[in-house]
């Protein structure tokens, strides 16, 4: 979508003709929802914006802003659609047994997301060092251990800020050289001295500027590990801390702040052996504070909770963007689904454009030209793309994909067969269009290259390139290579809409997102705020929350012909999650569970208004998927494999390009963001724009 906006963008005065090809009736693959009975909103997964989604919410603010000039009818702001989140839980194991929930307010930002960025690079590694030092300066000096240390051991440290280059090195050199560090307090009081020196890296050597931080490492280190291990409140600052000097620690040993590759010369690591490296203890690598990493990048290899991997410059340079360069709220929320808030305001403006859209056609083939037609010198190309028509539109018209829900335009979550050609059979045939194993069609259909196309944009799910790139995969070593290093993981998700609020249910804590729970639903969201969107006629529930997590994969991938593989994979998340209700959430919500232990079932609101029993089967009642198609798995950033993605720029076939969260575009990460940077270059491999230094933090280091 994003490659679609700007290729078709008014600046191009009508250059290019777009048109989508979609498998299905609905945009938006990993980030599409639906509406169902009552009009719930049913997502794939929990989608949730950091407040460092700058190329999101540009696209996305040009996107309503254009919608609301052009449309006859009320349109929102897009700020009245997402609403910012400042709260953020991660849940750990408690000294005293059980769980516990560490909440964090993160305080308003300025600006807003996808403002224009300030003229001083906030992606630099000296500015990230720099706000690393300062947070830790902050931790430390808000640490009862550090206001009673005996500060009179070492008088403090003097102030740096207008100290020359030179006068910086030499006071590092005699705090080394007379090991003043010896004192907790005046460590702390050097990081002022390391703040100030990478300001003027090159007169401070690497060599000296790392004696120093293990150093300081080493004091801070000595001091809190004398904290009682039963404090959990002093036990997650200092685990936080100890993550954080391990990251600056690392930054100056690597080479960080000067390395022409940035964080990516540490993309071989993972990130647990990066911190192990760098001198982390084994209680802050194995702490929910490491674990979270893990979780919201869903960074389990083949779904398996004992494989956790991902790679620790993505790691990293995730976390940085995260703490230090979000704008209002660390946290955006959508005020209705993702398809309703991103995917239908840009189907809309792109319709307003004259993008042409043809949902049911399933690519089964990107064809290259053979060999032995091209011209010398002719680089390769793609001859054709060929499709399965899944349905035909009544009378060849336009299929109409929306819906009104409360004034919103809505995708639902199934399509609407009075607008297909024996729509009522396909109905009673339950014909699954996104289902990669329903490969029932009515018609095929060929594209010619020059006749109806010019340029490619294949913009398919990691996980579908092997299956409709055969020929490109097969023919070319760097495309077999990123097949095979490129892996993604199977998605599990459900959503509860409860008649009770959280609070009645024993959570304390605001409204949260929370993650690094136990497997195998990790994350949580309390999703209350979408209710109003909902058509709820008769009794609306109180609150919805939503769960998600990986889900394993099969010892062997099912057979194409296995049409009932998507629905095995449902009835497993359906017993996982009864499962979780059962044993788990009492963790959460210690007033969900009955005295014999078993969930509340009479707390789940039917949409339907029967009075179903209290049972485990009011559950069928809820919503839950296994995200299992190709298209939909998650793409992942393991360790040693990013090296092996493949980047819109590329040129190796004339007229193809790729666009995708799985690409070479910096990010590299499975996120709303690096799919529309990924995007945004793919158009710019096209038509020259955008400029690449106008995609926000593609240059990060």
């Amino acid at each position: 979508m994003a490659a679609a906006f700007e290729l078709s963008h008014p600046r191009h005065k009508g250059k290019y003709h777009v048109t989508v090809y979609q498998v299905g009736w609905r945009l938006g693959g990993k980030g599409s929802s639906g509406r169902g009975v009552a009009g719930r909103i049913e997502e794939h997964g929990l989608h949730v914006w950091l407040g460092c989604y700058d190329n999101a919410f540009m696209l996305l603010r040009q996107c309503y802003e254009e919608l609301r000039m052009r449309s006859n009818e009320p349109v929102q702001h897009w700020d009245e659609v997402f609403m910012p989140d400042c709260h953020i839980a991660v849940a750990g194991d408690s000294a005293k047994g059980g769980w516990v929930n560490w909440t964090a307010h993160f305080p308003p930002a300025a600006g807003l997301p996808g403002d224009p960025v300030d003229t001083n690079n906030p992606f630099a590694m000296t500015h990230y060092f720099s706000c690393g030092v300062a947070l830790l300066r902050t931790l430390l000096l808000g640490l009862e251990t550090f206001r009673c240390s005996d500060e009179a051991d070492s008088a403090p440290v003097q102030e740096t800020a207008q100290q020359s280059p030179d006068a910086i090195a030499a006071r590092i050199a005699n705090l080394l050289r007379f090991g003043a560090l010896a004192s907790a307090a005046v460590a702390v009081e050097a990081l002022a001295l390391v703040e100030a020196a990478i300001k003027s890296i090159a007169a401070v050597p690497q060599s000296a500027l790392l004696r120093l931080m293990e150093a300081v490492a080493a004091a801070v280190r000595e001091q809190l590990e004398r904290i009682v291990a039963t404090d959990d409140h002093l036990r997650y600052q200092w685990e936080i801390i100890d993550l954080i000097l391990a990251n600056l620690v690392g930054a100056v040993r690597f080479g960080l702040l000067t390395d022409p590759r940035g964080l990516d010369a540490i993309n071989h690591l993972d990130q647990r052996e990066w911190l192990r490296i760098n001198g982390a203890s084994e209680r802050a690598i194995n702490s929910s504070f490491t674990r979270v990493l893990y979780d919201m990048a869903l960074a389990y290899e083949d779904g398996d909770e004992n494989r956790p991997a991902i790679a620790a410059g993505v790691a990293l340079r995730g976390t940085l963007r995260f703490f230090f360069n979000y704008r209002g709220a660390p946290l955006w929320k959508m005020r209705a689904g993702m398809g309703d808030v991103v995917f239908a305001p840009f189907y809309r403006v792109l319709r307003q454009r004259g993008v042409t859209f043809r949902f049911f056609h399933r690519l089964r083939n990107v064809r290259l030209a053979e060999p032995a037609k091209l011209r010398r010198g002719e680089k390769p190309y793609v001859e054709a793309l060929e499709f399965d028509v899944q349905a035909e539109i009544v009378a060849q018209r336009e299929y109409q994909p929306l819906i009104d829900i409360r004034g919103m335009k809505c995708w639902p979550s199934l399509p609407d067969f009075r607008q297909l050609n024996n729509g009522q059979r396909l109905r009673r045939q339950r014909i699954d269009f996104e289902s990669h194993w329903d490969t029932r069609k009515v018609a095929t259909r060929k594209l010619l290259v020059t006749r109806d196309f010019d340029c490619v944009v294949l913009g398919v799910g990691a996980g579908a390139v092997p299956y409709v790139c055969s020929e490109i995969v097969a023919s070319n070593p760097r495309w077999r290579d990123m097949v095979g290093r490129v892996k993604t993981v199977a998605t599990q998700a459900f959503q509860v809409w409860l008649d009770a609020d959280l609070q009645e249910l024993g959570w304390e804590l605001p409204p949260v997102t929370l993650t690094s729970f136990v497997k195998p639903f990790d994350t949580w969201a309390d999703m209350g705020h979408v209710v109003p969107a909902e058509d709820w006629r008769q009794h609306p529930p109180q609150t919805v929350a939503y769960f998600c997590n990986v889900l394993a994969d099969p010892p062997s991938e099912p057979a194409a012909s296995d049409r009932d593989y998507p629905q095995r994979r449902n009835a497993e998340v359906r017993l996982n999650a009864i499962n979780f209700l059962n044993r788990d959430i009492r963790n959460l919500w210690p007033r969900a569970n009955r005295p014999s232990g078993e969930f509340r079932w009479e707390l789940l609101v039917d949409p339907k208004a029967k009075k179903s029993k209290a049972t485990a089967s009011r559950f069928d009642t809820q919503f839950w998927t296994a995200n299992v198609n190709p298209s939909d798995r998650y793409v992942l950033s393991l360790p040693g494999s990013l090296d092996h993605r493949i980047s819109p720029l590329d040129n190796t076939y004339d007229n193809l390009t790729i666009a995708g969260d799985w690409t070479e575009c910096s990010l590299n990460v499975g996120c709303v963001e690096a799919a529309m940077i990924s995007g945004r270059l793919a158009a710019h491999a096209i038509s020259g724009w955008p400029a690449l230094e106008d995609i926000i933090g593609f240059d990060h280091p």
